[in-house]
């Protein structure tokens, strides 16, 4: 029989939950901009579940993802927008050929460690983000693509902004949830025996290179829908969305919310997602309240927010 002691951290992990499940209810019945903005911190939360695969359940780093979320973006934005297919298919296929990129040039950059990894990654970033720029016949450079069409199946079309929030929320959950999964499998436990140290992973039996790999593999797929999904919400696609400040933000959100735990992603997207709009009647010093309060949150939670209402983050 479980002791009384042990219900209440139970209950209080699920907190987190609470309050995603709290601001999304909060735009579904307010509508309008406020739908709008938790709709991209939720497409955010989508890529920072698969970063956090990477960086928190494996341990590595990578300031490159935002590459496979332009693949993905732009694969179904040109085969929808250009080529005239169905959202669902494109998606498949724009997800597919971020994959078959990750599989590519993850091979050799994940030989690399430390600083030399980030470095490489971020050289994988700034190449994609110049093919978006001057593959103009298939990307139109800056001035983007639009015309995409909204996410649907058949003859049904998401387009009113409570639709595309039920929709969103129901892919978060399911990353959440496979994110879960993961965690507590097999494979997962090899990558947190990867986190604590190669060499020892490697004494172990564990095929360090290749766990690797499959974690980069994921963390792609998760950037792609990522892309693809805000190509679709959006209808409209530039290489500045997949640019550095894509990096920084879900690098911010990734810590803020919690790297390594499962709510963490969400958390962080939701917050710093929503900072800005707090803020907003701050006017000239709106910048400046958002960046003081981002770096009390990470003097007082240095292990994001999500690892206060987890055993481990308490201890």
């Amino acid at each position: 029989m479980t002791s009384p002691e042990r219900r209440p951290p139970r209950l209080v992990g699920l907190l987190p939950w609470l309050f995603a499940v709290a601001v999304v209810g909060y735009a579904m019945v307010v509508g309008g901009y406020a739908a709008t903005v938790v709709s991209f911190a939720l497409i955010y939360a989508v890529f920072v579940t698969g970063l956090n695969l990477f960086m928190g359940f494996a341990a590595q780093v990578s300031f490159g993802q935002n590459a496979f979320a332009a693949i993905g973006g732009y694969g179904s934005a040109v085969l929808t927008a250009t080529y005239g297919w169905s959202p669902l298919p494109a998606m498949v296929l724009g997800i597919a050929a971020a994959l078959l990129a990750a599989a590519i040039v993850g091979f050799p950059a994940l030989r690399l460690k430390g600083h030399y990894l980030a470095m490489g990654t971020l050289a994988i970033g700034l190449i994609t983000y110049e093919i978006t720029v001057e593959w103009q016949s298939v990307t139109q450079g800056y001035l983007g693509i639009s015309g995409i069409p909204p996410f649907g199946i058949g003859p049904y079309e998401v387009t009113s902004d409570r639709g595309q929030l039920i929709m969103l929320a129901l892919v978060v959950a399911a990353c959440a949830f496979a994110a879960a999964r993961i965690r507590r499998s097999r494979f997962g436990r090899a990558l947190s025996a990867v986190a604590g140290s190669e060499e020892a992973a490697t004494a172990l039996g564990i095929d360090v290179s290749r766990y690797k790999l499959m974690a980069f593999l994921l963390s792609a797929g998760f950037a792609a829908l990522a892309g693809s999904l805000f190509v679709h919400v959006v209808g409209y696609v530039s290489p500045e969305v997949f640019g550095l400040h894509m990096v920084i933000v879900t690098f911010t959100m990734l810590y803020v919310g919690g790297i390594g735990t499962v709510a963490g992603p969400l958390v962080g997207a939701l917050i710093v997602s929503l900072l800005p709009e707090t803020f907003r009647a701050f006017k000239d010093y709106q910048d400046l309240a958002y960046g003081a309060a981002l770096i009390l949150l990470l003097i007082y939670a240095p292990r994001g927010l999500a690892s206060l209402f987890s055993p481990r983050g308490r201890s």
